[in-house]
């Protein structure tokens, strides 16, 4: 069950995960000890599923962002096509959708040339995949994974 002072912890690790424990508890007005254990109850309960580090995609040379609709022909495959979708390391976001097309995929690369490898060498090869229709990002101006937290959230969390 989520209370507001584990909600406050929350919001702080969406912030900096890297936040030192003791900064937590001064901020949130508990010892660093209670803060700790409410962190590992709410990691054991799947609230807190990971931590990870974000890169900067310019220094990785992965700054093309590419949103791709996959349609597949073959609908009893979509389970094994979406593994495989996910299995390819330029994949970042694998979605399966309503409408149309079958997946929704986010894809990083170098460049066009890239980009163009990846959907004709890894995305295009997989069995029973029908179409691909990609749209290339211009400009960003919002990317995250932090989930909005407020009071509201308390009530469906527990």
């Amino acid at each position: 069950m989520i209370d507001e002072i584990s909600l406050k912890i929350l919001k702080i690790l969406q912030e900096k995960a890297r936040i030192p424990n003791v900064e937590i508890a001064r901020k949130v007005g508990m010892a660093p000890s209670a803060v700790l254990e409410r962190i590992r109850k709410l990691e054991k309960q799947g609230i807190i599923d990971g931590y990870e580090v974000i890169l900067n995609p310019e220094r990785f040379r992965r700054s093309l962002i590419a949103f791709v609709f996959v349609m597949t022909n073959r609908p009893e495959h979509e389970l094994n096509i979406g593994k495989s979708l996910a299995e390819i390391p330029e994949v970042q976001e694998v979605h399966f959708i309503a409408g149309n097309d079958c997946f929704l995929i986010k894809v990083r690369a170098a460049d066009i040339n890239e980009l163009d490898d990846i959907l004709k060498n890894k995305i295009s090869v997989i069995k029973n995949i029908f179409s691909t229709k990609t749209n290339i990002v211009l400009s960003t101006e919002k990317e995250t994974s932090r989930i909005p937290l407020d009071i509201s959230v308390l009530d469906h969390a527990k």
